[in-house]
């Protein structure tokens, strides 16, 4: 599907370089503001049957990454407030320090563990259960095997936790944390990420935009297989010459509200595109809505 739009896609980029701007797509507020009507339990509308790579998951990229200035914050919601917004998939780097995992970015402590994360997600799947939420773990630490181990021992033999690598359907994990693996994390269904790890060099939107597009036709291609397509829109110019004035949040100003229109033009169809996972910086409501509406087939 990916190469048959590939032509509309291209030509799609001159007319939403006019679409960048704030409203509620881009989000820098840390109070989260939801209406009474907000869809939290979206996950509700996928049919049971469904396999898990065939939905399209809103997910943010350094999910926790807070603190550390302008070239490290990622995101401004804490995690209760992610996933209340519907958020699904949580990108977490994590250093083991004796017999504790640390939730990082870089060198800068993100002031949560990997313990605390896990119980503040449980809390939230004990209140809605019908929805999942996916969890990659990436190592940091010098001694990166040993993580898998520390993981099991922090998760035991608990029921909502699924650490199979066969990919599931919706039913087998409503009300779960799901794992996903890559490289010498192994615990739970494999991931194909479509980009470069969400780090991005970005000089310019414009080739940003471009880029992003060509990982979402990647994905969509993978949809429905045994692994689960992952697609970072997180960038940024730290590093670059041209760029060094583009910090993550500054780029995620751009592409969030290029974001949400590039995939409403996709509402017209049925069955609308797979997309796997999309990892965003600083993602606003509508947008987080924008992506979990696709799964309404």
């Amino acid at each position: 599907m990916g190469s048959k739009y590939l032509l509309f896609h291209s030509a799609l980029l001159l007319f939403t370089v006019l679409c960048h701007g704030k409203d509620l797509f881009f989000n820098d507020n840390g109070k989260l503001q939801l209406s009474e009507s907000y869809n939290t339990a979206w996950m509700a509308g996928v049919q049971d049957f469904c396999t898990l790579s065939l939905i399209t998951i809103p997910g943010t990229h350094d999910s926790l990454a807070l603190y550390g200035g302008p070239v490290a914050e990622r995101q401004v919601w804490g995690l209760r407030d992610q996933l209340r917004a519907g958020i699904r998939f949580l990108d977490l780097k994590v250093f083991a320090l004796w017999d504790t995992l640390y939730v990082m970015h870089g060198v800068m402590y993100e002031r949560s563990t990997l313990r605390e994360v896990l119980d503040t997600v449980r809390e939230f799947l004990s209140e809605f259960r019908t929805e999942a939420v996916l969890i990659q773990v990436k190592p940091e630490s010098f001694d990166k095997d040993s993580i898998n181990q520390m993981v099991q021992s922090l998760i035991s033999n608990d029921q909502r936790v699924w650490v199979s690598s066969g990919m599931p359907n919706m039913g087998q994990i409503r009300g779960k944390i799901v794992f996903v693996q890559k490289n010498t994390f192994t615990l739970g269904i494999p991931l194909m990420d479509t980009g470069s790890n969400g780090n991005n060099k970005v000089t310019n939107i414009q080739a940003q935009d471009s880029a992003i597009i060509q990982y979402l036709n990647q994905a969509t291609e993978a949809c429905g297989g045994d692994n689960m397509p992952l697609t970072f829109s997180s960038g940024t110019g730290f590093g670059t010459f041209w760029g060094i004035f583009l910090t993550p949040k500054r780029v995620a100003e751009k592409v969030d509200p290029w974001l949400n229109h590039y995939i409403r033009q996709f509402y017209p169809n049925h069955p609308r595109p797979c997309f796997g996972v999309i990892a965003m910086d600083f993602p606003g409501i509508d947008l987080i809505q924008t992506v979990a509406n696709l799964n309404r087939w």
